[in-house]
C-alpha cells in the first residue's frame, strides 16, 4: 500500500471517529434572576433537540441561587422540579465553592442534584479546554 493510500485510510478513520464524538456543552450561570428559568428551559429544549448531548451547568456568583433549596424564579416558579428533571436526563449541575465561602453559604442549603467545584470560572475554562461549547443564557 502506498503512502498516499495509508494517509487516506488514516484520515477516513480519524474523521469517522470525530463524527461519532458526543457533543458537549457548558452552560454558564452567574445571575439566577436574569438567567435561571430561561437558561434551564434552554437546556431542556437543547436536550429535546439533541438527546445525546452532554451538558454541564456551572454556577457561580448570584447564579448559585437557583440551586438553593426552595429557590423560585421572579414569577414564583420553583426551580427544583425542572432541575430534577434535567438531572434525570443527564445534566450535571455544579456550584462554585468560592462563591459559597464569599457569601457565607453551606452545601446543605442546596438541592441534592448539585455537585460542587472549587472555582466556577476555572471549571468553565477547563471544560472549554476539553472541547465543551460555551453558552451563557
Amino acid at each position: 500500500m502506498s503512502l498516499k493510500s495509508l494517509l487516506v485510510v488514516a484520515l477516513l478513520a480519524l474523521s469517522s471517529g470525530l463524527a461519532l464524538a458526543q457533543d458537549k456543552v457548558v452552560y454558564h450561570f452567574d445571575n439566577a434572576t436574569a438567567q435561571g428559568l430561561k437558561g434551564l428551559r434552554n437546556i431542556r429544549n437543547h436536550l429535546d433537540a439533541d438527546p445525546g448531548v452532554k451538558i454541564t451547568a456551572v454556577t457561580h456568583a448570584d447564579g448559585v441561587d437557583m440551586l438553593m433549596e426552595g429557590a423560585k424564579s421572579a414569577n414564583g416558579n420553583e426551580y427544583a422540579p425542572l432541575i430534577a428533571d434535567l438531572k434525570a436526563r443527564g445534566v450535571r449541575f455544579e456550584i462554585c465553592e468560592i462563591t459559597l465561602k464569599n457569601r457565607g453559604l453551606s452545601k446543605e442549603q442546596f438541592v441534592q442534584e448539585a455537585d460542587f467545584t472549587h472555582s466556577g470560572v476555572v471549571r468553565l475554562a477547563k471544560l472549554q479546554g476539553q472541547g465543551f461549547a460555551y453558552i451563557k443564557p
